[in-house]
């Protein structure tokens, strides 16, 4: 049996006392972060190939930002190579600065032969799908890329309920992925590139649970053009993975929504571990067993350099 995990996070070695000062990494997930092991905790749950991609912190900006991208990009296909049929790259790219991103890529497809690449769901105040960021989804669509998508807390919801302590990761991750997909969507670049392929982290967010909402949007003239089939059919193109979402409401939620081909494994190590992921799936009763295991390689197609092995 094999089980491919899309959501998996490494970082260069140089890089993790840096993630650390920066609040990034407490000192446990700083011993973990490595891929020794890492895989022993795919080995613990029968992961056979994950996929990395880097953390990337607020801290680290401009020509910092150019250098974290290439060094952690060469770093992870030294991985692929050190270790063959463990390890994936999704390429880190160092937006919002187009055109060292567009470099970026050429570099990362051309040279280090990467599985796709990793953005996140907004950089200052704009979002994916912003008109500024057009050149670099023109370009991931010439080359028929696999996008990997990740969250953060943006700048504009920082620090909104004063009076507990919360981290965005519990709020801001979910609603920030949904910002993301809706203005790819409504804001026309899905309908512009159509041959990208994109993962969507945790479940889609609170995108499940506000589709009500989207289907209504899709009604206004100026959006009906993009989508003519309906917000739905558009959103059923896209991945989305588990990382982070073991519990039976937002996971039936997503299974009502999305084909369940659409579904793929993620684990959000080291945050989170491969055993306690499929025990948390196997827990949620969302999911029959022959379902489960669709659900574990339904990113093969998406890496077809590993289809072979």
């Amino acid at each position: 049996m094999s089980r491919i995990d899309v959501h998996h996070h490494l970082v260069a070695p140089q890089y993790i006392q840096e993630l650390r000062d920066l609040g990034t990494l407490t000192p446990h997930l700083a011993s973990i972060m490595n891929e020794k092991d890492a895989i022993a905790d795919m080995d613990k749950a029968g992961v056979s190939l994950a996929v990395n991609s880097a953390t990337l912190p607020e801290g680290i900006e401009g020509a910092a930002r150019v250098k974290f991208a290439r060094e952690n990009n060469e770093y992870m296909t030294r991985l692929v190579g050190d270790y063959p049929g463990r390890f994936g790259t999704f390429a880190s790219l160092p937006l919002p600065d187009v055109d060292a991103t567009l470099k970026e890529i050429a570099y990362a497809y051309d040279v280090l032969k990467v599985d796709g690449v990793h953005l996140i769901t907004s950089y200052g105040d704009h979002w994916l799908g912003d008109k500024v960021f057009a050149p670099v989804f023109d370009e991931l669509n010439r080359r028929k890329a696999v996008i990997y998508t990740h969250p953060h807390g943006p700048c504009c919801t920082q620090n909104i309920l004063k009076d507990i302590d919360i981290r965005d990761s519990s709020i801001e991750y979910g609603t920030d992925t949904t910002r993301a997909l809706v203005n790819l969507l409504f804001g026309g670049t899905l309908h512009r590139c159509p041959d990208i392929k994109i993962i969507f982290s945790h479940g889609g967010g609170t995108m499940p649970f506000l589709v009500e909402r989207f289907i209504r949007m899709e009604k206004i003239a100026r959006y009906a053009p993009l989508m003519p089939n309906g917000f739905v059919a558009e959103a059923r193109k896209f991945f989305y993975d588990t990382a982070q979402v073991l519990h039976g409401s937002p996971l039936l939620a997503l299974k009502h929504l999305i084909p369940l081909q659409q579904i793929c494994y993620g684990t959000d190590y080291p945050w989170r571990y491969s055993d306690e992921c499929v025990n948390g799936l196997i827990k949620s009763g969302a999911f029959t067993t022959e379902e489960l295991r669709a659900i574990d390689n339904n990113a093969a197609p998406l890496l077809p350099r590993f289809a072979a092995r």
